[in-house]
């Protein structure tokens, strides 16, 4: 019987042809290949929020196979000679084991907890951002809060990575946890003793937050960063208002080739330096600490900077002690209630529902995907920079023992300075961030109206000296410009309008010439867009 003969040229498509005939996935494939991505720097935060956590979980999962979370007593007979004959957990005995006899162990351990630092910074900011633009309006309000649940499930992550070790830093830190809880009134006594499995420190805690560090909120991050990302692809993404941009499309670059190839790229940065941080620079030298004892407590006991904040404001708050009555009983409400459960509460309520706050006074109920530039929106950046005072005032309160010694300064007086800078800082933040707002919005308005300064100085018959000044637009009989406001950058140079030769980018030097320049600049004229853009009209994904 006469065999045939493969053609390996047609394979290829012929396997895809027999795939897509039983699953139909080309149409939705061509159409998130076709998906329009902006390619403003602002939007590579979330990008690097997710590399983190991609970081995270590879190097998670390393260190999985060499951790062990028992709180047995054990001697430590390892590599490290200050530590050996000592009585310790097996956690931390597995940690030093870690740090000195796995291979790329330290290196590794590091590379975890950088990314860990990376992650929630990339998130911060990213919220920032999505704050100061508006792109937090409808219809984006449920990826708002997704957004808000990622911070606190990262901070919980952290928390959990963070008191695994058992050294005498996160044992501090679970100390301080099972405080906290035993301050809620009622419900706090049952909820300590059965997280630790009675008083603390009990001998289950590390079992179970190893399970809810590796397993439990990971599966949650996940799922919520899926939902992220499927919400994004269907509502299409924000982008900032400019020439060709409309409320109806993207310009951008595709999701293939382009947007998945500096992604790749991208990804291959964010990895590199967190391996070079890793590598580098030390952080949480835990055989500097040594185990964990209940009776030991040392100065300068400082969490991670996304938690610092609550460290902050336990120290500033007041020893007020309230007594409640409730059904013939009284219960004690302790002042460490109110700074680390009332607090953080307040911190997630607020932001949550702002997006429908500002709706309902700015009686907002339209549709938005084209971004706000912070000066235009006052109000808006005033608040946010009211709350980034906040906590930095509370931050830097975190610390104002290890201030308080450094500096010879009273710590006395470094608590009442938190607590007189709590209430002043953020309502002076929020003055002077409006006031900027619209000197900026006001030098908008004049350049529109009068034009660049050129630095041409001349003078009339009389005497009088004045600057030439280059109308961007039509002008009046008075001279005055007729251009509107578009919510986008204007140009406040001659380089900028093709006066002059325009400025070229580098460092060293020259990344690109004058020709490119002004190419770019004819082809980002209204009339159309530039031919290396592509544009996705409307949600449907249509390009």
């Amino acid at each position: 019987m006469k065999r045939r003969k493969v053609d390996l040229a047609d394979l290829p498509a012929r396997s895809a042809g027999e795939i897509d005939d039983r699953l139909q996935v080309a149409s939705p494939l061509r159409r998130l290949f076709n998906k329009v991505f902006p390619d403003h720097w602002s939007f590579l935060l979330g990008e690097i929020a997710l590399y983190s956590f991609i970081v995270l979980l590879l190097t998670g999962t390393f260190l999985a196979l060499f951790f062990d979370p028992s709180m047995q007593d054990t001697k430590y007979n390892g590599s490290f000679i200050p530590l050996r004959g000592i009585d310790m957990s097996g956690a931390y005995r597995s940690s030093l084991d870690i740090s000195f006899d796995v291979r790329g162990g330290l290196f590794i351990r590091q590379m975890h907890h950088w990314a860990a630092l990376l992650f929630m910074a990339a998130i911060v900011m990213h919220m920032l951002r999505t704050f100061f633009t508006g792109a937090f309006r409808k219809p984006r309000e449920l990826n708002w809060i997704i957004g808000i649940l990622l911070f606190w499930m990262g901070f919980t992550e952290g928390f959990a990575g963070y008191s695994l070790p058992d050294d005498a830093l996160s044992g501090t830190g679970l100390r301080i946890a099972s405080a906290i809880m035993l301050s809620i009134p009622i419900a706090g006594t049952w909820v300590t003793t059965s997280l630790f499995g009675g008083e603390f420190p009990g001998h289950v805690i590390l079992d179970r937050l190893y399970i809810v560090h590796v397993l439990i909120i990971p599966g949650v991050i996940l799922a919520l960063i899926a939902v992220h990302l499927g919400l994004l692809v269907k509502q299409k993404h924000t982008q900032w208002p400019g020439p060709g941009r409309t409320n109806s499309n993207v310009v951008g670059v595709r999701m293939f080739p382009g947007f998945a190839l500096k992604g790749g790229g991208f990804f291959m940065i964010v990895f590199a330096m967190i391996a070079l941080l890793g590598g580098i620079f030390q952080i949480n030298p835990i055989w500097l600490f040594g185990p964990y004892k209940a009776a030991v407590v040392s100065a300068a006991s400082q969490p991670d900077w996304y938690v610092m904040f609550l460290d902050g404001s336990t120290r500033l708050m007041p020893a007020w002690e309230f007594r409640w009555h409730m059904f013939g009983n009284y219960y004690d409400i302790p002042p460490l209630f109110w700074p680390t459960v009332v607090l953080p509460g307040i911190l997630t309520m607020l932001p949550i529902f702002y997006p429908f706050i500002e709706a309902r006074f700015t009686k907002d109920k339209a549709v938005h995907h084209l971004l706000q530039r912070p000066r235009d929106v006052p109000t808006r950046t005033g608040i946010g920079a009211m709350a980034v005072s906040f906590y930095l005032v509370l931050l830097v309160s975190g610390g104002n023992d290890v201030i308080a010694d450094k500096l010879k300064i009273s710590l006395n007086a470094m608590t009442w300075a938190g607590r007189i800078g709590l209430l002043i800082i953020p309502p002076l933040a929020y003055y002077v961030v409006y006031r900027i707002c619209l000197g900026l919005q006001q030098h908008d308005r004049e350049v529109l109206s009068h034009g660049v300064e050129t630095g041409i100085i001349r003078r009339t018959p009389e005497g009088r000296f004045y600057e030439v000044h280059q109308p961007l637009g039509p002008v009046d009989e008075h001279g005055h410009g007729e251009l509107p406001y578009a919510g986008w950058v204007v140009p406040k140079k001659m380089n900028r309008v093709g006066a002059l030769l325009p400025t070229l980018r580098g460092f060293f030097k020259p990344v690109e010439t004058v020709e490119d320049v002004e190419n770019e600049q004819s082809s980002n004229a209204p009339v159309s867009p530039a031919p290396s853009r592509h544009h996705e009209i409307g949600t449907g994904g249509r390009s």
